[in-house]
């Protein structure tokens, strides 16, 4: 069946860091870290080829790259 709606699929949207947030935390296994405002920026600015686009996160795009990050950096806070 074809998606005759014009609209991108939630995955695709560009949203902000707190939208992002929640739906992030949302969606991954309950074993998985969670993610924290002070965990995405850091994760932005050691990432910055990832938002060419300015200051938008997309769950398609950042959802990945994030559930391997995390594990290895969410015991550091942030500065």
């Amino acid at each position: 069946m074809r998606n005759t709606s014009k609209e991108p699929p939630v995955s695709e949207l560009h949203v902000t860091l707190p939208e992002f947030l929640r739906a992030y935390n949302k969606a991954i296994p309950e074993s998985f870290p969670r993610a924290s405002a002070a965990l995405l920026k850091r994760f932005k600015e050691e990432n910055p080829s990832f938002f060419k686009q300015g200051d938008f996160w997309s769950l398609d795009l950042h959802r990945k790259r994030i559930m391997d990050w995390l594990p290895l950096n969410s015991k550091v806070e942030s500065k």
